[in-house]
């Protein structure tokens, strides 16, 4: 009687589909919650599968927030929304 000693020539194979799905889950999580490392790019890529105009809406968005930043005085302000097609 082996009395629980070893587990068989097959034990490695278990150990790889351990590792496999520790990675699966770590990739689907990082894909739901975080959208990558870092989350470049992700933003653009969603906006330009979306609804026509979302790309521009996410663009106006990026330029109301350089603006209540400073990053931009009031005329680089308008001039953007003027380029964009939304400036009045």
């Amino acid at each position: 009687m082996m009395w629980g000693y070893g587990q068989g020539p097959g034990w490695w194979i278990w150990a790889v589909l351990l590792l496999l799905g520790i990675a699966l889950l770590v990739w689907l999580a990082v894909r739901a919650f975080g959208g990558g490392i870092g989350g470049s790019g992700t933003g653009a890529r969603r906006s330009q599968a979306g609804p026509p105009g979302t790309l521009s809406s996410t663009a106006r968005q990026i330029l109301d927030e350089r603006f209540a930043r400073g990053e931009l005085t009031a005329d680089q302000y308008r001039e953007q929304l003027r380029v964009l097609g939304e400036g009045r």
